[in-house]
Parts: C-alpha cells; sequence; structure tokens
C-alpha cells in the first residue's frame, strides 16, 4: 500500500478552488483545475509515493500484473486495471457528450487508425477500445443533465417558454412522442444551418428570461440552465438539446449512473467520479473542442427515461454505503465511520478481489494493510495492490472514504 498522487487536468470549465481546498494545497491555484484523475490511464497516470519516490501507477501495474491486480482480475481483463476514478470540479458547464459501447469502442478505434488518424490528434474520437460506463457521486450540491426525458414532458417546458419559433418542435414531438420522435428533433437541431439557430437560439433565451421573470417554478432549473449556457456558448445548437434533457440536481452523497450512448453534461459543482478505464468522448456541442455530429448520432440511445433511472441505488451494509451499478469494471462505496465505529480498528468489508484505490473525503482515517500504515486526511489518496489487503481502519472523528475496486 503506497499514498497516491492523482494527475490533475486543467481545462477551462474546471475550479481555481475546489480541487486545491479538497487537496490542502493553496487556493485559488494558478489555473482552472478540472480534474484530479486517479488510475493508471496512458494518458495520464497516478503516481505512487514509495520509499524511492514517486513511482508511476501504471508502470507498477506493468511491471508486477499479479501482485498489483491479482490472478482474478488479470484473468477477466488482462494487465490493466479496469477501472479510473477522478474528483471532477465542474465551475462551468461540460460538453454536451456521451460514451459509446464496448463494441462502437472497438470499431471506432479500428476504423480511426486505419485512417491515420493519430491518437493525440484533436479530431479523435477513440483514443482507446474501450467502452465508458461511469458513475458521479456528489461532494457537494451538483448539477447535470442526462438522458432524454419523456417526451410530453419536453413539450410541456416548450411550451411554457411562449416562442412561437419553437411551434414547428413542438409539433414535430407531439405528433411522435417516443424515440423515434426525439432523434429526430434533436438531429433537426443539431444539424442546422447556423443562420436558423442564429435566429431560434435568441428567442428560446427571451422566453427562458420572461420565464423567469415570471416567478413560475415548474420549470425555473430548467429556464436558468438555457440562459446559463446560451450566455457560455452562444449560437450553440447544445442549448436547444439541453431542452429534451433531464436536468438533475443531486444532494452530496447521491449519484447518478450514466451508461453508453446516455447524453449528458455536468453543469456545476464537485463529485467523485467512477469509470472503466477509457477516455472516450463523442461531444456534440457546448464545447470549443472537435464535434463529430454523425459519430455522436451513431452512438447515442434516445430512449426516453425518467430521472429516477438515472440515479443510482444505494444501500447500507454495516460500514458501507454501497452505489448500485451494472459495472462490471469498477464498484463503489463509501466507507462511513462514526458513532460507535470511532476510536478503534474495524475490518473493511472485503467481498472484491483485487486492488483498490481509497480517497478520503471527509475526516482522517488511519489504514492499515499487509505492508504499511498510512493516515489518510481529506483530499489525499492511496492504492492498495491485490496482494496487500485486506485492509483495517481506524478513525477517531466522523470520517468517509470513498473506495473503488473491480465490479463482482
Amino acid at each position: 500500500m503506497e499514498l497516491l498522487r492523482g494527475a490533475t487536468r486543467t481545462y477551462a470549465w474546471g475550479s481555481r478552488t475546489a480541487i486545491a481546498e479538497f487537496t490542502g494545497r493553496p487556493s485559488p491555484a494558478p489555473h482552472p483545475e478540472a480534474e484530479l484523475w486517479f488510475g493508471a490511464h496512458p494518458g495520464d497516470p497516478a503516481w505512487l509515493e514509495t520509499p524511492d519516490g514517486e513511482a508511476s501507477l501504471l508502470d507498477a501495474v506493468r511491471s508486477d500484473p499479479d501482485g498489483q491486480l491479482g490472478p482474478a482480475v488479470r484473468g477477466r481483463f488482462g494487465d490493466v486495471l479496469p477501472f479510473m476514478v477522478k474528483v471532477l470540479a465542474a465551475e462551468e458547464p461540460l460538453s454536451l457528450q456521451a460514451h459509446p459501447s464496448a463494441e462502437q469502442a472497438v470499431e471506432g478505434y479500428v476504423r480511426e487508425d486505419r485512417l491515420d488518424v493519430p491518437l493525440n490528434s484533436p479530431i479523435r474520437n477513440y483514443r482507446d477500445r474501450n467502452h465508458k460506463p461511469e458513475l458521479m457521486v456528489a461532494l457537494s450540491e451538483f448539477d447535470a443533465l442526462g438522458g432524454f426525458r419523456p417526451a410530453a414532458r419536453s413539450v410541456e417546458l416548450m411550451r411554457a417558454l411562449a416562442v412561437s419559433d419553437l411551434d414547428p418542435f413542438i409539433a414535430l414531438l407531439s405528433g411522435q412522442p417516443d424515440a423515434d420522435g426525439l432523434r429526430a428533433l434533436f438531429t433537426t437541431w443539431i444539424t442546422a444551418p447556423q443562420p436558423d439557430l442564429d435566429v431560434l437560439i435568441p428567442a428560446v433565451l427571451d422566453g427562458a428570461v420572461a420565464y423567469v421573470r415570471s416567478g413560475a417554478t415548474e420549470f425555473a432549473d430548467e429556464a436558468k440552465t438555457l440562459l446559463e449556457l446560451g450566455e457560455r456558448y452562444p449560437g450553440d445548437a447544445g442549448v436547444l438539446a439541453a431542452m429534451l434533457l433531464n436536468r438533475i440536481t443531486l444532494a452530496p452523497g447521491e449519484a447518478l449512473f450514466m451508461p453508453a450512448g446516455n447524453l449528458h453534461s455536468y453543469i456545476h459543482g464537485v463529485g467523485m467520479e467512477i469509470m472503466a478505464n477509457s477516455d472516450n468522448v463523442l461531444r456534440g456541442g457546448l464545447t470549443p473542442k472537435h464535434v463529430d455530429v454523425p459519430e455522436l448520432l451513431r452512438v447515442l440511445d434516445f430512449t426516453p427515461a425518467e430521472e429516477a433511472a438515472l440515479r443510482a441505488p444505494t444501500h447500507r451494509d454495516g460500514i458501507e454505503l454501497v452505489y448500485d451499478t451494472p459495472a462490471v469494471e469498477f464498484a463503489t462505496c463509501v466507507l462511513m465511520l462514526d458513532g460507535e465505529n470511532l476510536g478503534h480498528e474495524i475490518d473493511a468489508p472485503s467481498r472484491h478481489e483485487g486492488p483498490q484505490i481509497l480517497v478520503c473525503t471527509e475526516g482522517s482515517v488511519v489504514v492499515r494493510a499487509k505492508s504499511d500504515v498510512v493516515t489518510l486526511d481529506r483530499g489525499s489518496a492511496a492504492w492498495v495492490a491485490a496482494d496487500d489487503g485486506p485492509i483495517r481502519l481506524e478513525a477517531t472523528t466522523p470520517s468517509k472514504l470513498f473506495r473503488a475496486t473491480v465490479g463482482l
């Protein structure tokens, strides 16, 4: 077991304060810090703090896959860590995006290789062969757009905005209130000529302003989100697409699960994210980065879903708050140390084989494994190799450890 230093990713939508404060560094940071990667992805691996100095987690896994991953994990996923953990801090909205299925990822990766698109090219869609199911667990209040909601609800929103320019689109979706209707409307907007967007989007924003000023509450969050997106990304078709998606607010500890093909955008907040070990993203707007509309349409799932279907269910099992997902690459829980569990060592449940990544999100925890003892304060992390568990925990004040393991 070693302390693990995450790799900081600086994107324009990040925060100068959230990750710096979370990790106990001076705040504000010189640049917006968007993500802190704890994993062994070749794009930016985390670093182990060993007695001989820092060592890449990727190199450690490659040099000793049996000890680091364990025979069971190697048998299922090969010599790679199948998951990655991130701290994500969104000060501004992220791009409107979706992730491919496993089959789509392989096909897309091979196709772009045949076209000689370099892996580091800004127009490359597929940087690896993996799919990217992901779970977002809120650390603060967290706002997001996710999943095409039932068409009837989107029709109600558009009618509430009272914008005559939307009438033909309301008619389209009312006449076909299903996945095919959502596909037709989204495709119409995402492929619309810019002169058309430059008329429609300002009209929609005017409707949102009037709605907010009216004091109406039913779609207040949706209207405010439209205004925020319109200010950040003027003339972007993604502003219109936001009217078709569930507008979700998570309280701390609540979570969203995003399967393949789910169109989403994280709007604001700080959270812990765990995903399959991939960096494949298909963008549809709200970004200056490469947008590939035909490829996005190829992977999107337009099946409407209620907000509740996107929220990850949880159950309590002893000290574990477990987030239930269908992912096989990862399993996630928060180890909650409080009450009668304070002041003495307790065994962490060990039903999962393979390695673990631990991130302290609250308080301070002493972690004991076979090889070592580390103290994790808020914002610090540890890597527990497969051959170094099980672990024991001790805390004297209420504390929480985010734990990522391989799925069952």
